[in-house]
């Protein structure tokens, strides 16, 4: 049956693994009459992990969409990955919602993606919600719980449920001003959270002085507005094993999560044609009757279905044999069929509204992050770059069987379609192919659907770390090339200088040539000769980062001028300047966190610093652990699986994430410097 964008809500439910999401997933289907009955992890039977790899590890890999209607509403919900390893799907699936409902484990508490998720979702200015799964498990502190919640996030994280009756239900708070529960106060609850909700408003609130007490049904807009702009973040409290909580949490999606028309809109932002590098910022409009804007979020490709695009119409009406544009491109495609998805089932649907989650099979040429559109008009339109992770795990890959290079390279590309935090890189400086990702598990996994699915071996070994090479100070570079060899020569000659820009800003060239010297079609081969460099630094064969070149002067030659000669002499006086400007090496540093049980809290702190590594700080988890944080070079964590099973007799447990570079000290790069010396003679 068709529904109105105001009687849709879109959800995606994020949290650390083992929260219970999946199984949350299951127990709304069930409750909804999706499903006639609730599968299990254990069982490999739940709707969202359907993948064989999912179900051998009994945890999420990738983010998985299904849907579900309860009372004349539509329900979209993303179940997202919780391994920090998997953190790219679960980031990809914020601009798909509207509510990001960040599920906690009772028994666990808060924890490391429980944070990175709350804080995303807050800087995406998205509506957030908590769910607390697992209220009726045994030797849990639910006030206490609250209470953490609370200092970490903020007072306006507030119970809209609590749980009742030994956590066999919950008893609603916002709509119900009396009632029992195990713990806390219906009626301070209820007061809490309208106290909070008429802030937003100073006519209702000034009404809630003067009468004392306001409807519930008069707080909807004012509900709406508290949580767009974060002054409220509602706790619910469920538990997925034994249904406590799951039909009133279906009815808080719908009485009180935002619709489409409701939420905070994602940023989208259109590129001047006009004025290259400059842009503006644009809002989607939830207008059926409005041109489509839909937004590319997840990849899917499955050796015999093919590739399936799965987008979040933002604006206008997509219908079944209507046509789309992808990005900047000018030819259009047709959709023959239009999808809604239930896990790995998919559902023809005529049509897609505002706020709908709809896929496409077997259109090769989408790209995840693609903008879908029908009008030629709205080209160059891009939505505000996620922060995702940067892939710091790498593997060297090769194929063990001669001749299947070509095959391999085409299989690494479905996979990297897929993942956003997946890449591969040909390294020049060692001719090696590496793959990486965001930890040990998401290679693991990215190497055992090559085998199970696509059915090709290949061997590994540890990559070389991936340092970069960058430039400390100013200097200046020249080059002349000049050759001739019988009939036209070859003649260009580069003036440039070279800057250090911030850590991180990458690369910048400029072009500050006056007078013609050097004539404007070679410009471009001047920065393809630099940005040969980049590839492979002169110092250590590393590709260089944050450096700015301005090309101010030159000169050509009327007849022996040609593209070949300034991208030689482009990239010989880039050369020549990095080499004089105090040129260095960079090591990737990570933020590391560690799990580890208290009596080895000193022998970790301690390894860590002999590793060069810095604490930051360390927190008591659950009974008898520890979890440390600090940052530590990359280098340094070689290894590190095997030292920390043994020194905690395998009960320790480490997540990485990629924090920025540092100069290597001085030995190191003297090394590494050396070693590039005498590589062209091996």
């Amino acid at each position: 049956m068709p529904y109105s964008t105001e009687a849709i809500r879109t959800i995606a439910l994020l949290g650390h693994t083992a929260c219970g999401k999946t199984s949350a997933a299951e127990a709304l289907l069930h409750q909804a009459g999706m499903i006639s009955s609730q599968g299990s992890l254990e069982r490999g039977s739940t709707v969202c992990d359907y993948d064989p790899l999912e179900r051998k590890y009994q945890h999420s890999l990738t983010s998985s969409v299904i849907h579900l209607h309860h009372r004349d509403t539509r329900i979209h919900l993303i179940d997202t990955p919780g391994y920090p390893d998997f953190a790219g799907q679960a980031i990809s699936a914020l601009p798909a919602v509207e509510t990001a409902a960040v599920v906690i484990n009772a028994q666990s508490g808060i924890e490391m993606m429980t944070t990175r998720m709350m804080e995303l979702a807050q800087q995406r200015n998205m509506c957030r919600m908590i769910i607390v799964n697992k209220i009726d498990a045994e030797n849990i502190d639910l006030p206490g719980l609250v209470l953490r919640i609370q200092e970490t996030f903020g007072k306006e994280c507030l119970p809209i449920n609590l749980p009742a009756a030994g956590a066999t239900k919950v008893v609603d708070c916002f709509f119900n001003p009396a009632g029992e529960s195990d713990f806390s106060s219906v009626a301070e609850a209820h007061r809490a959270l309208v106290d909070q909700v008429v802030e937003v408003d100073a006519d209702l609130m000034a009404l809630y002085l003067e009468q004392g007490e306001i409807e519930p049904e008069q707080l909807h807009a004012p509900f709406e507005q508290a949580l767009r702009e974060g002054h409220l973040v509602p706790i619910c409290f469920v538990s997925a094993r034994n249904g406590a909580g799951i039909a009133e949490l279906l009815d808080v999606f719908v009485k009180l999560m935002p619709n489409p028309s409701e939420g905070n809109p994602p940023m989208f932002y259109r590129d001047d044609v006009n004025a290259p590098g400059q842009r503006s910022e644009i809002h989607a409009v939830t207008d059926p009757e409005k041109h489509v804007l839909a937004h590319v979020f997840k990849i899917a490709v499955d050796p015999y279905v093919g590739k399936l695009s799965v987008f979040r119409i933002h604006q206008g009406t997509v219908r079944r044999d209507s046509q789309l544009y992808i990005g900047d491109a000018r030819k259009p495609f047709k959709v023959a069929h239009l999808y809604m998805l239930q896990g790995k089932e998919q559902i023809e649907v005529q049509q897609g509204v505002p706020g709908d989650i709809c896929a496409v099979a077997k259109i090769e040429d989408i790209a995840f992050d693609a903008v879908l559109h029908d009008a030629a008009e709205d080209d160059h339109i891009h939505l505000k770059p996620l922060p995702f992770p940067l892939p710091i795990f790498g593997l060297t890959i090769e194929p063990k069987k001669r001749g299947d290079e070509q095959r391999m390279w085409e299989i690494l590309g479905k996979l990297t379609a897929e993942d956003p935090c997946l890449k591969v890189e040909h390294q020049i400086s060692t001719n090696e192919t590496v793959l990486r990702g965001l930890g040990e598990l998401h290679l693991r996994a990215a190497l055992e659907r090559m085998m199970d699915v696509y059915k090709i071996e290949v061997s590994t070994h540890p990559p070389k770390i991936a340092y970069r090479e960058t430039i400390a100070g100013k200097s200046e570079g020249h080059h002349r090339h000049k050759k001739q060899s019988g009939g036209a020569g070859q003649f260009g000659e580069v003036f440039l200088r070279v800057e250090p820009l911030p850590r991180g800003e990458g690369f910048e060239f400029v072009d500050a040539v006056k007078g013609g010297v050097i004539p404007g079609q070679f410009i471009p081969a001047v920065e393809k000769g630099i940005r040969q460099v980049l590839d492979a630094g002169p110092l250590a064969g590393f590709p260089m980062q944050d450096v700015r070149v301005t090309v101010y002067d030159g000169k050509s030659h009327p007849v022996d001028s040609k593209e070949v000669a300034f991208s030689t002499a482009g990239r010989k006086a880039f050369i020549d300047a990095v080499l004089k400007a105090r040129p260095m090496v960079l090591e990737p540093i990570v933020n590391v966190e560690i799990v580890t049980p208290e009596e080895n809290m000193g022998d970790i702190t301690g390894d860590l610093s002999s590793k060069r590594g810095q604490v930051s700080g360390m927190q008591t988890a659950q009974a008898g652990t520890v979890v440390v944080t600090g940052q530590v070079p990359l280098s340094e964590l070689n290894g590190y699986q095997s030292r920390l099973h043994s020194t905690t007799g395998g009960r320790g447990s480490y997540t990485v994430e990629f924090s920025h570079y540092d100069p290597v000290p001085p030995a190191v790069q003297q090394r590494l410097a050396s070693q590039y010396k005498v590589a062209p003679e091996e």
